[in-house]
């Protein structure tokens, strides 16, 4: 993978938070795979004392919070857990759905494996809210607010909905490949189709907290190449 510049991924800075729009393909914190190459080592190489307020998946871009010392983090983690953070997503979905505040409630159980699913016995309370931005022929730009913040959360809950996310074969999302939504498209001979995406159609937003001094902020990733390029062929063939 190449090497990131961590300066180039920062959206704000003060003296107590960095907000930083997260490239999909790299771990939040630790993996195993991974050769002490993550966000958190990339921070603490930027500022020592950095510390990650909370985690994206790999595959997931967007806004991710960092604290700059333990008063900043400690402020934040009392924020997530009261459930006064604002995360905001937004992903593409398979199907057509107008959603208008529509709530999902319902436990998240993790399994090994990294995956997780629904038990309505042993899995925590999960609890998302769904809105339509913008349909498209086959597809559905969806907002997504998580009010937990559960491994999986919004992954797991569109799935059950029958809107799995675009890409996200895990949880029953299927690529997009331009020869299904473009009406004449022609594939070179002896070439394979690429899908427009390769991960899951997922990007944190927006993020809004509290700073230390009672503020309110709230900061927006801007959509990454490959999300820009996906609405942009589902916006040109509707």
């Amino acid at each position: 993978m190449h090497k990131i510049n961590f300066k180039e991924l920062i959206l704000f800075e003060n003296e107590d938070y960095i907000i930083i729009n997260k490239p999909s393909g790299i771990s939040t914190l630790d993996d195993r795979n991974e050769e002490n190459y993550n966000i958190k080592v990339l921070a603490k190489n930027y500022w020592e004392d950095a510390q990650v307020c909370h985690r994206l998946d790999k595959e997931t871009s967007g806004a991710l919070a960092i604290a700059k010392n333990q008063a900043a983090y400690r402020s934040l983690a009392i924020q997530f857990e009261k459930r006064e953070v604002q995360k905001i997503y937004h992903a593409v979905v398979d199907g057509v759905y107008n959603f208008q505040e529509k709530t999902v409630k319902l436990p998240i159980l993790p399994l090994k494996k990294g995956i997780v699913c629904i038990d309505r016995e042993k899995g925590k309370e999960a609890e998302t809210l769904f809105n339509t931005l913008k349909a498209y022929r086959q597809h559905t730009l969806v907002e997504c607010a998580p009010y937990t913040g559960r491994m999986h959360q919004i992954r797991i809950h569109l799935s059950v909905i029958k809107a799995p996310i675009s890409g996200d074969e895990q949880y029953g999302g299927k690529p997009v490949f331009l020869s299904k939504i473009k009406r004449k498209f022609n594939l070179k001979k002896g070439s394979e189709e690429q899908p427009l995406m390769k991960r899951v159609a997922l990007h944190a937003h927006s993020i809004g907290f509290k700073l230390l001094n009672g503020e309110e902020k709230k900061v927006t990733a801007p959509y990454p190449k490959d999300l820009t390029v996906l609405i942009k062929q589902l916006e040109k063939n509707i």
